[in-house]
């Protein structure tokens, strides 16, 4: 079962230390409040790991439908591979 990062609206709480992580099968529901403090809460976006036997060359991440950026300058990222989401983000 995948592991989902859950973040309250309001981006503090003192019981649950602003994050927490729920394991849940993908077809079940999101959850709108916090399980400790009952504040509403989010689904957050997280990073995919890979690496050890799996390959990060482009076409393997092209192949697997992902997309990767390098930061060229600060605050300036570059899409490297893919070619989902936009080919400069700025942050």
């Amino acid at each position: 079962m995948p592991l989902y990062d859950y973040a309250p609206l309001s981006g503090q709480c003192e019981t649950c230390h602003g994050r927490f992580e729920v394991m849940q099968r993908i077809a079940d529901a999101k959850l709108t409040n916090c399980p400790t403090c009952e504040q509403a809460c989010e689904r957050c976006v997280s990073a995919v790991a890979l690496g050890g036997k799996y390959s990060l060359s482009q076409s393997k991440i092209e192949s697997s439908g992902l997309t990767q950026y390098k930061k060229t300058e600060k605050g300036v990222y570059e899409r490297t591979a893919g070619s989902g989401g936009p080919p400069v983000i700025f942050k």
